[in-house]
Order: C-alpha cells, then sequence, then structure tokens
C-alpha cells in the first residue's frame, strides 16, 4: 500500500507543474484540494480495504500540489527571499502536522478509529473553503531574464546538474531515517513512549530550522541543513543516553528544510514561465531519493545496524563537498 501510495507521489509532480505554467496555479491548487477532499470522505465512508486503499492513494496524489503552491507562493512573495518564503510555509505546516497526530490520537483512542476520519474530511470541507478565495494569478509568458537561459526547456546543463546534485544530497540525508526508530528500540532499547517524545522534537526542530535557516541565503542555509543532518546522523550513532538522541532527531528537523531550500535555489536557474515544471522537477528528484533509499536501508541494517549510520554519513560528507564546490549556484545568484 505504502508502495503504491509513494509511486503515485512521484509522478504526479511533472504534470502538475506543466500545467501550472500552462494554465495558472490557482486550479491546480483547486484541484488538489478537490481530490483531498474527495479521497477523505471515501476513507471516512469506506467498509473494506480495498476502498480505503484507493483512497488512501488518492490522498497520496494530492502531494501534485507542491510544485502550483511552490510557484504561487514564489510569484506572490513580495521583497522576500523565495528560501525565506518557502521555509515559512513548511515550518506553519509543520505545526498543523505536529498538532493533527495529536488531536488525531485522541479522537482515535476516544471516539474510535472510524470517527477519526470523518473528522479529518469534516476538517478537509473547512480547509477547502478558504483555498476557493486565494487569487487566481496570470499564466507568465516566456520572457528573458538577465542570467537565465533564452531557451524555454529546462534541460541545460546548469539546472541538470543541480538536479543531480539535489538527488545526492536528499538521497545521502534519507539513508538513516527509515530504521532509525528501530534502531533505538532494538539496539538502544528505549521505549515506544520515548520514541514518541523523540518524534515530537523532530516537529519542532522542522519549525525551529525552518525559520531559522530560511533566513539566510539559501546556498548557506542548505549546506547549514546538510550539515545539521550529519550531526544527527553522528549522534544516533554515537551517542550515548537519552539527551543525545533528543538532540539528534531535533537536528532531524533540518531534512525538511534542506527540501524548501533545494526548491528554493532551483527557482534562480530558471524563468518564472517554466517555474511550475521546474519545482516539479525538483520534487521529483527529491521523492524518488525518497523511495530508493529505504531499501538500501534495510539491506544495512540487516547486515549491521550501525552500518546505516556510517555509510549515511560519509555520503553526507560527500554530498557537502560536492554541494560546496560543483554546484552551479553561487551566493550571489541567492539574493
Amino acid at each position: 500500500i505504502l508502495g503504491i501510495i509513494g509511486f503515485a507521489m512521484t509522478i504526479a509532480h511533472l504534470p502538475a507543474g506543466y500545467l501550472a505554467d500552462k494554465i495558472g496555479r490557482k486550479p491546480l491548487i483547486l484541484a488538489a484540494w478537490v481530490v483531498g477532499l474527495s479521497s477523505g470522505w471515501i476513507m471516512a465512508l469506506s467498509r473494506s480495504l480495498n476502498i480505503f486503499v484507493l483512497g488512501s492513494a488518492l490522498y497520496g496524489v494530492t502531494t501534485f500540489v507542491s510544485a502550483p503552491l511552490n510557484s504561487y507562493i514564489t510569484a506572490e512573495r513580495g521583497n522576500w527571499s523565495v528560501g525565506r518564503t518557502i521555509t515559512l510555509i513548511s515550518a506553519i505546516y509543520s505545526v498543523g502536522a505536529f498538532i493533527g497526530p495529536l488531536l488525531g490520537g485522541w479522537i482515535g483512542r476516544t471516539a474510535g478509529l472510524h470517527t477519526n476520519f470523518l473528522a479529518a474530511a469534516f476538517g478537509f470541507m473547512f480547509s477547502s473553503a478558504f483555498v476557493i478565495f486565494i487569487q487566481p494569478q496570470p499564466v507568465e509568458k516566456l520572457s528573458p531574464e538577465p542570467g537565465l537561459e533564452r531557451s524555454p526547456s529546462l534541460l541545460n546543463g546548469r539546472y541538470l546538474r543541480y538536479l543531480l546534485i539535489t538527488f545526492v544530497a536528499i538521497f545521502s540525508m534519507q539513508l538513516a531515517q527509515p530504521l532509525s526508530q528501530n534502531f533505538l528500540q532494538n539496539q538502544r532499547a528505549m521505549d515506544l513512549m520515548q520514541i514518541g517524545q523523540l518524534l515530537a522534537a523532530r516537529s519542532a526542530g522542522i519549525v525551529f530550522l525552518n525559520l531559522t535557516l530560511g533566513q539566510l541565503n539559501a546556498r548557506y542555509g542548505f549546506l547549514l541543513a546538510q550539515t545539521s543532518m550529519a550531526l544527527f546522523t553522528l549522534l544516533l550513532w554515537r551517542g550515548q543516553g537519552y539527551p543525545m538522541f533528543l538532540l539528534g532527531y531535533f537536528l532531524l528537523g533540518s531534512f525538511q528544510t534542506a527540501r524548501s531550500l533545494a526548491n528554493a535555489q532551483g527557482r534562480s536557474l530558471v524563468q518564472s514561465s517554466n517555474m511550475g515544471l521546474a519545482y516539479g522537477m525538483i520534487e521529483m528528484t527529491m521523492a524518488l531519493a525518497n523511495i530508493l533509499a529505504p531499501p538500501l536501508a534495510g539491506w544495512l541494517y540487516s547486515n549491521n545496524p550501525n552500518s546505516i549510520y556510517t555509510v549515511s554519513l560519509a555520503l553526507i560528507c560527500a554530498a557537502l563537498l560536492i554541494t560546496y564546490f560543483f554546484s552551479p549556484l553561487r551566493a550571489k545568484d541567492m539574493t
């Protein structure tokens, strides 16, 4: 089921980004909310696993909103930098992602899991009422922009090199994450309550690091986010005791910051008329890295649990060097 959802999420980015450039961003954002609302009610009203899986897979498809939404807020940002804008939106999303599971857990425990999905479906109706009233933006036409490719195609050397570097960076940072909870429970004898507290620390870290690193130049912020992920990996590998793991999971929040800043950097390589498709290609690249990393993590863990951290740390350090020396973007590009 998770594989189906992951595949749907990966392939949805490109067509959504392309259509956002061609027909406008608001129609794609509205479409995502309509699909989300529909899938929420399918899950809430389902009486069989097959129907529930259908609703869950449809909900996974709503990730296609990432490219149109990033394009929309980039165009509306005013004097803010792209990095600051995207990381702020990500931080506020993360506040909801922190509160939502707490509320959902309480509803599920007191009123039953089915009631939880009904509440979520009604919540989506409330959310959709706001999205309907966002202002439409004009479809942007191709026009020369200083320092950017004049061709409407994104397949230029600088952009493709940037996508490759983004893939390497996200893959290296993702590698240690999928089985860290297993590692803490099986190798460090931590109970489920402690692990739940660590996940809460990660949510707090996402908000804090988005709001702080997002204020920086996007290139510097991206490098610092990678450095924070290296520290997370080191703390879980060599750390002893709950406080060290708590700090590590707080720093794990930098992964979401890195994703946001990866999008922000990519914007400076494309014209505004290609912004949706460019964001879609970056999101698909990151999703592909997220899909490929867990199988390697599983193989490493089955042979030696510590190896997920040693290999990840080595790859993050290599990705840091690659980003610093070979990224097609420099600090002056991020002003």
